[in-house]
């Protein structure tokens, strides 16, 4: 049953799930937070919520800060990898021509707040990924504006959403992506991408679904309805091939 509802939700956003047989093996996501630089104590927090969705939804999710899981055998058995806070240079060579594998096979890709400061030195990353962390001012509330609310993982929100957390300012931002939620910088204070600050994003990516959303600092924020809906609706994006 709970494997039929999130295949229904997959369904009623791209019309057809994917090209797993669910009857015969259970969706599996890879939960990846390994950090070489900052350490985001909120990573627990958002491994569990992330284990929640997947009991709650039909999947199974394995979790690891082992890079060596990046290799062809390994991750052939995930529809989708999420990126969990990861920070820094955490994948070799050879680790990340397996990821770029993987995702030219149909893969799916979840970024999640410092998916975004992690690989600064591969440009690949960076058009997976779609933006690079630059800084961020104190963790305080400000106003996000849903500009596409037709998307799985927006449907459910507030066309202006306040909420807290830390907000980042980016650079290298690709050109390519779609938007879904954009931040009011006049709502709070450090903002530094001006009238068009992107918060939440996805966009198809050389044979597979890329999906980032900023949002995820606190461990208050994985106990928030609006954004857990929101993150299974971006698992169920990443999985969904057409």
């Amino acid at each position: 049953m709970k494997q039929f509802k999130f295949m229904l939700i997959c369904l009623l956003f791209a019309g057809s799930f994917l090209s797993f047989d669910t009857t015969k093996k259970p969706l599996r996501i890879l939960v990846f937070s390994l950090t070489k630089a900052f350490h985001h104590s909120s990573i627990p927090a958002g491994v569990a919520a992330l284990q929640k969705i997947g009991k709650d939804n039909g999947f199974e999710v394995d979790t690891t800060t082992d890079a060596t899981f990046f290799n062809e055998k390994q991750l052939k058995k995930y529809a989708a990898v999420v990126f969990m806070s990861t920070t820094g240079d955490i994948l070799n060579d050879q680790q990340q021509i397996a990821f770029q594998g993987y995702i030219h096979n149909g893969g799916g890709f979840v970024g999640i707040h410092a998916a975004t400061d992690t690989e600064h030195d591969w440009p690949w990353y960076n058009q997976l990924v779609g933006a690079y962390f630059k800084k961020h001012p104190k963790p305080q509330e400000a106003t996000l504006n849903v500009i596409d609310g037709t998307h799985i993982s927006t449907m459910h929100l507030p066309k202006e959403w306040k909420r807290f957390d830390e907000w980042y300012n980016f650079v290298s931002i690709q050109p390519d992506l779609h938007v879904l939620i954009t931040i009011d910088e006049k709502s709070y204070t450090g903002g530094m991408n001006v009238d068009f600050h992107p918060m939440s994003w996805y966009h198809d990516f050389e044979g597979g679904r890329a999906f980032y959303t900023e949002f995820g600092h606190t461990d208050a924020s994985f106990l928030e309805p609006l954004f857990l809906q929101h993150l299974t609706g971006a698992i169920a994006y990443a999985v969904n091939k057409k």
